[in-house]
């Protein structure tokens, strides 16, 4: 029977178009237990079928971290086989993140450590507070990766920088991870959230449907050839030519007129 007084391991609130999806246990350091990932799973999948959710913002509770890592003590008594359930439990989770049709901005607010830098890499651009810690700690486990963080840090930072966060497992300073491209912005920590919630509002602002198709793009392109990803990109242009958006955003344009985009 379950206890109506445990928290939801993830907080939901809405700013206008803007959902803000929280982990929601700081006295663990917002560490990543089945439990979590599931509900993230769940907690993504509404946003991307709500309507009314133009951008996604993620996070986590408390001072301290973004996601300190993955649930240790979960993670302690697990056999092989439940250990790449659980693995891929959390790639599932993450690659829904990953694949969203609306932007992802992960609001970095501590520690982003092990999952926690897994959970970040997977969204589309991430503000971290000066403050925040990233890296790849688990070879001081006995442990790899787990929830794609080679393959999604060997993309976005590069080979030398990925051996070097997973074979030493030294977390990094905001400002390193800004060099090697993990972060888009650093900022100071009591700026984090409203630097956040003003880029989540521009891209509130853009259109929807273009932000669909570049993410598309952009998704499908970092996969395949370079003709593929051409030809694909050409296509989805192409797609925008049908959107009452497109028409708004160029008549805007020609009226000298800000545009005002519908989302169709």
């Amino acid at each position: 029977m379950s206890d109506s007084n445990i928290p939801s391991p993830v907080a939901i609130r809405d700013v206008d178009t803007v959902r803000v999806i929280a982990i929601n246990r700081p006295e663990k350091l917002n560490a990543l237990n089945a439990a979590t990932l599931d509900a993230l799973d769940e907690a993504f999948r509404q946003a991307i079928a709500d309507a009314g959710v133009r951008i996604i913002v993620l996070t986590g509770m408390g001072p301290k971290a973004f996601v300190a890592g993955a649930d240790i003590a979960e993670m302690n008594s697990l056999s092989p086989v439940q250990g790449r359930d659980f693995a891929l439990r959390g790639q599932r989770m993450m690659r829904r993140v990953e694949r969203s049709p609306k932007p992802v901005i992960a609001m970095v607010n501590g520690f982003a450590l092990g999952g926690g830098l897994e959970l970040a890499m997977c969204c589309h651009l991430r503000i971290a507070a000066d403050t925040a810690r990233l890296g790849q700690p688990e070879i001081n486990l006995g442990l790899i990766p787990g929830f794609g963080g080679t393959q999604r840090l060997l993309r976005l930072a590069g080979r030398a920088a990925t051996l070097e966060l997973c074979l030493l497992g030294t977390p990094i300073d905001a400002s390193r991870a800004r060099e090697l491209g993990l972060v888009n912005q650093v900022v100071p920590l009591a700026d984090l959230e409203t630097q956040t919630m003003s880029l989540a509002q521009q891209l509130a602002a853009a259109a929807p449907l273009a932000l669909r198709g570049m993410l598309d793009c952009i998704n499908i392109g970092g996969e395949c050839g370079i003709e593929e990803g051409l030809e694909y990109e050409a296509a989805q242009f192409g797609l925008m030519f049908s959107t009452q958006d497109m028409r708004e955003g160029t008549s805007a344009f020609l009226e000298r007129r800000k545009p005002d985009f519908s989302g169709a």
